[in-house]
């Protein structure tokens, strides 16, 4: 079987928050290991994370799974339904700018990359409504 873009796109969106939540996990065995932190002492939304790193990489993560429904969704009705063609030429761009999005998020909160995360944001509905355009007949 070959994958697809779409397919491999998917399972990169899949992935992505795998890997931030192993980096999370990382992050966090760091600060219970050098005893600074109980192994209780997390909250679950990283609001008491010891420096604001650990806050926007809880907060990445999170965008990861909640645009999960939305992306990957799309991606894999046209998986389903054959219609990759439809959703190949904008996969990788797709996935690119979730990744972006992700660790521009985490490494600054000036404004310059706050303007980047949200571009990187736009292109992924843009692309998302596109398909759905597309997918629907209606484009």
């Amino acid at each position: 079987m070959t994958l697809t873009p779409s397919a491999l796109a998917l399972l990169g969106l899949c992935a992505w928050p795998l890997l931030l939540a192993l980096l999370m996990e990382s992050y966090r065995a760091f600060y219970v290991f050098t005893g600074k932190i109980a192994i209780n002492g997390f909250a679950a939304d990283g609001s008491n994370s010891p420096d604001a790193f650990g806050k926007r990489l809880v907060r990445a993560h999170a965008n990861c799974y909640e645009n999960l429904p939305m992306l990957g969704g799309v991606l894999l009705y046209a998986i389903v339904a054959e219609q990759t063609a439809m959703t190949d030429p904008l996969a990788y761009a797709l996935l690119a700018a979730r990744v972006v999005q992700s660790v521009v998020h985490m490494l600054s909160t000036r404004p310059l990359a706050v303007w980047v995360r949200f571009l990187a944001y736009s292109a992924q509905v843009g692309i998302t409504l596109y398909w759905i355009g597309l997918l629907s007949g209606l484009l």
